[in-house]
């Protein structure tokens, strides 16, 4: 058996899908960035 084939004898067990809403991953992101910012500079760390 290659490792081709060992790969694809495998079943998905689950994971991020490729089929979402891609918006609002990259808007969830950007709510993280924002939330990180102002807790360094409320932190005095910048």
């Amino acid at each position: 058996m290659t490792a081709q084939s060992a790969t694809a004898a495998r079943v998905r067990t689950g994971g991020p899908k490729d089929d979402g809403p891609k918006i609002v991953e990259h808007a969830m992101g950007w709510v993280l960035v924002m939330v990180i910012a102002m807790l360094v500079t409320q932190l005095g760390l910048l």
